[in-house]
């Protein structure tokens, strides 16, 4: 099985987010599966020169966008036994930052079409393309308008896998003749309320689509959910598979990470109490391992429940014996309010604001629980890293939280639950963490263990994948 999966960013070459780490991880589970799984994505400038070093330069080409030809160049290199194609063009990506570039949707255009081309030089023919959100969108598109009747590229199955139905691909029509160029009876397949949009074109022509979680592909076929894509997905359910992440268990592991304040393990315990100590002197706050530090480590944006931690956190820390961690950036809203509560609750509360991956860690490895109370969450990895840092969630039953994280009501669960989208219900769920923190030690500590045994490494996931691949490469 062989397999060329287009992304728009890996670790440890370039990431912004979960995408990234998926990227990073996923091909690597593959492998180790044998399966022949190589990663393709733009040369961004921003890639060390450590890691530049060690790219082989193999060729270069022109790629058609609409009307016009551009320049691209393949460099080449192995990075943790998986083979990267890296797609060169400083016009379009010698830029700060990844995304968020008035010409995104050219950027990315290109970007799609040029992975394509590249099959026919790199001496590679996948059995599958495996495509990831809007950024890459387009690879099942092109394949199906221009690719899939040309000699060398017959009978390739396309996979596009939907990390976050929120960011579509968006457009305006205009980009069908500037960019696009297809003839007008393709264009159904890319429009969608007089607009164009990356994501549906995707959905309308891969053989598979798949999301990051089992109840996030339910999910998004519920206009609550599906950023109004909602009609599609229902035509096209018989193509819709969830399958979960996992997160890579070497670099995210407490035994051996070296970003955290001190090691410790399942068997060995002692270096959770000596971080949290560490963690505390970190931020300024008394040193007593009997207060709970629960942390939001979490971009702060609409959708990831921040309205809830708004409405209620003067009251929590009011009203509780508890210190609160909070690491991340986004929407100015969430930003400045952040930092009044900061100011008014200057011995219990921490703002770090920015992308900040080693302190994360630290954090990680010296909470005692994470609070994760998503609106919607296509996956998560925060509530992953959390369990196998012993630090427990608190989240929201949605997306991938639902199908990782179960209450320990039972004394089977492995963090704190609740259903509805409310504030007090989500406080009802942290003050019964802080009661068995306090209250119940040995229980306490049963649930820590019970965190740490969870498995979500990739194994599992990659193996699902692979029953995908060879599903629908066996169907014709």
């Amino acid at each position: 099985m062989k397999v060329l999966f287009v992304t728009s960013e890996a670790t440890p070459f370039a990431l912004s987010g979960g995408l990234g780490e998926v990227a990073g991880a996923l091909p690597q589970a593959l492998k180790a599966n044998k399966v022949d799984c190589r990663v393709i994505m733009p040369l961004y400038s921003q890639i060390s020169d450590s890691l530049r070093k060690k790219m082989k330069f193999l060729t270069s080409f022109d790629v058609s966008v609409a009307w016009r030809r551009q320049y691209c160049g393949i460099f080449k290199a192995v990075e943790n036994g998986v083979t990267y194609y890296f797609v060169d063009n400083e016009y379009y990506f010698k830029r700060d930052g990844l995304y968020g570039h008035y010409d995104d949707a050219e950027r990315f255009s290109y970007f799609s079409r040029a992975a394509l081309e590249a099959i026919s030089h790199i001496d590679f023919k996948p059995d599958v393309i495996h495509s990831n959100d809007w950024q890459s969108a387009l690879v099942p598109f092109y394949y199906t308008v221009f690719y899939a009747n040309q000699s060398g590229y017959e009978n390739i199955k396309t996979v596009h896998t939907i990390h976050n139905i929120q960011y579509q691909g968006v457009f305006g029509r205009e980009i069908l003749n500037e960019l696009i160029g297809v003839s007008p009876d393709k264009y159904s397949l890319i429009e969608y309320d007089g607009i164009v949009n990356f994501t549906k074109a995707a959905i309308e022509c891969a053989n598979k689509v798949t999301t990051v979680s089992p109840t996030y592909a339910n999910e998004i076929m519920d206009p609550w959910y599906s950023h109004g894509l909602d009609s599609i997905l229902y035509r096209r359910s018989w193509k819709l598979q969830g399958i979960l992440n996992g997160i890579d268990t070497v670099s995210y592991n407490p035994d051996t990470d070296p970003d955290t304040f001190y090691k410790f393990s399942l068997k060995n315990k002692a270096g959770k109490a000596r971080n949290k100590k560490a963690l505390q002197d970190h931020f300024g706050f008394e040193v007593d391992k009997d207060i709970p530090i629960i942390c939001i480590v979490s971009r702060l944006v609409s959708h990831k429940g921040l309205d809830l931690v708004k409405s209620v956190i003067d009251e929590l820390l009011y009203s509780t014996q508890v210190r609160v961690v909070m690491l991340g950036s986004g929407d100015y809203e969430y930003e400045d309010f952040f930092r009044g509560v900061a100011h008014r609750h200057p011995d219990k509360f921490r703002l770090s604001l920015g992308f900040i991956p080693e302190l994360s860690r630290k954090i990680y490895a010296g909470s005692d629980m994470l609070l994760m109370p998503s609106r919607s969450e296509p996956c998560g990895l925060s509530q992953l890293i959390a369990l196998r840092y012993g630090t427990i969630p608190i989240v929201r039953e949605t997306g991938g939280l639902k199908d990782t994280i179960s209450d320990c009501g039972d004394k089977q669960g492995n963090g704190f639950t609740f259903k509805t989208y409310n504030a007090h219900d989500m406080l009802w769920a942290i003050n019964r963490s802080i009661d068995l923190f306090y209250n119940n030690k040995p229980e306490w500590r049963k649930l820590v263990t019970r965190a740490m045994e969870c498995d979500h490494s990739w194994n599992s996931s990659a193996l699902q994948y692979i029953n995908m691949y060879n599903g629908i490469s066996e169907f014709n």
